[in-house]
């Protein structure tokens, strides 16, 4: 029984979450075998704030490069 955690910033659509189940779930079934039925995939939405990222908070990086 497969199970993929996925940890992303917020702001993804339903539709891209949908797609993103879709896509790691069928690469587990013809990369390994494995039945789609059994994989589970979870999505864990962070906040900017709380994701650390080249030495800084995610939203403050943001801000420095545009």
């Amino acid at each position: 029984m497969p199970y993929v955690n996925v940890q992303i910033t917020k702001g993804a659509s339903r539709e891209q979450k949908a797609e993103i189940v879709k896509d790691i779930t069928g690469s587990l079934e013809r990369v390994l075998g494995k039945n789609p039925e059994y994989t589970h995939v979870v999505i864990q939405e962070i906040e900017e704030e709380d994701w650390g990222f080249a030495g800084k908070l995610t939203d403050d990086w943001k801000k420095s490069e545009s």
